[in-house]
């Protein structure tokens, strides 16, 4: 039988405790144990940016992160962002300006675009092609996603 470790994280604000095994990735934890599935596993080296979450705030690959490694942290996945009828800013935005097909990558995109907004209220395409540039879409390509991200800054700005 193999070793558990008790591992006691606060996710989208809620207190987990699970025991877990040393070797269970965070990314793993969130969707097989906690049912967060909107973490998407992508390339799982850490390429992709289809895992990132917020980790104490700053975004992360969960992929490369063991879940014993979140002992006492805070961490924000997709679905603490907005629901279906009060969207986020940066989900209305996706939305609108067609930012997504497919969607795997788009719950990294929106993880990793959050705090960068919070920093940089008024981005340009420049900085925003910058902040996305550890984040891989196989569909769009990129310009629909700037444009998304321009509205969302636009969006937040009047609120």
């Amino acid at each position: 039988m193999s070793q558990t470790i008790p591992v006691t994280m606060t996710v989208n604000g809620a207190q987990y405790e699970r025991f877990v095994e040393p070797r269970l990735l965070l990314a793993d934890c969130l969707r097989h144990e906690l049912g967060l599935t909107g973490t998407h596993v992508g390339c799982e080296h850490g390429v992709c940016g289809s895992c990132t979450i917020l980790f104490d705030g700053k975004p992360v690959r969960s992929c490369l992160m063991f879940a014993i490694q979140a002992q006492g942290h805070e961490i924000l996945t997709v679905e603490s962002l907005g629901t279906p009828e009060h969207l986020h800013p940066l989900q209305a935005a996706f939305q609108e300006k067609h930012a997504l097909q497919c969607g795997f990558c788009t719950p990294g995109f929106l993880m990793t675009l959050v705090p960068f907004l919070a920093d940089n209220p008024q981005p340009t395409e420049a900085e925003i092609r910058e902040a996305i540039s550890g984040n891989l879409c196989r569909c769009t390509g990129y310009q629909h996603i700037v444009e998304a991200v321009h509205l969302a800054a636009s969006q937040m700005a009047q609120t």
